[in-house]
């Protein structure tokens, strides 16, 4: 199973190309399957980290499909119909989907219930405290002394990627592949103003980011 391959069940062709190209601009690999048969061929190849499965396919029911999935796989899926029925979605959950949304959405949405459910699957708890410091994981939010550091976006991951590596000294290439999903080369400006700034918000938390000339950063208690 690859963590950051998404394999998207569904017949809709514009709905296909338009979350290929923005999920893979989040960094995920995107399969694409417009039927069922498709996806099972998908499936034989490799096991993706999330399934996005259309309930309405060409040849046949997408539940009955995810049924069938659950008696080998709890790889987390999204399911997704154009009917905003109570009777769908308890049918749904009761398939074994991990999460259900109706047509039509908005793809921030979309990427938040995937985020949502990676994190579960990778045993991430919503919520991590570190003494005055406190990570909102689903928000994608950090606290300091309950007061909100107002983090960007790869300054809160580049920071929950310290404390999920606390006592660690790791390569700077290492973590900006993990942080921007594509490797360093030769510019880690990127890297070095992002821990900058970190450094200068975490300032009073009992946290430090260290720098080991030759091997890496670290995060550890100062």
């Amino acid at each position: 199973m690859s963590k950051r391959v998404i394999l998207c069940v569904e017949d809709n062709v514009q709905v296909q190309i338009f979350n290929k190209q923005l999920l893979e601009a989040e960094g995920f690999t995107v399969k694409l399957a417009m039927t069922l048969t498709e996806a099972r061929e998908e499936l034989a190849r490799e096991m993706p980290g999330l399934i996005i499965l259309d309930i309405h396919l060409p040849d046949g029911n997408g539940l009955d499909f995810l049924r069938e999935l659950r008696k080998t796989s709890n790889v987390p899926v999204i399911a997704l119909t154009n009917d905003n029925e109570e009777n769908d979605l308890v049918v749904g959950l009761a398939s074994g989907c991990d999460d259900y949304l109706p047509k039509p959405y908005t793809f921030p949405v979309l990427l938040a219930r995937i985020d949502a459910l990676m994190r579960r699957a990778s045993n991430v708890p919503d919520l991590i405290e570190k003494g005055s410091l406190k990570l909102d994981v689903l928000a994608g939010q950090a606290f300091l002394y309950d007061k909100n550091l107002l983090l960007a976006q790869k300054e809160f991951l580049l920071l929950l990627f310290f404390v999920q590596n606390e006592e660690k000294t790791i390569s700077a290439e290492y973590i900006y592949e993990k942080i921007w999903k594509q490797p360093m080369s030769d510019d880690d400006n990127a890297l070095k103003n992002t821990v900058y700034k970190l450094r200068k918000k975490l300032n009073g938390s009992g946290y430090i980011i260290t720098n080991e000339r030759g091997e890496g950063y670290g995060f550890e208690r100062e």
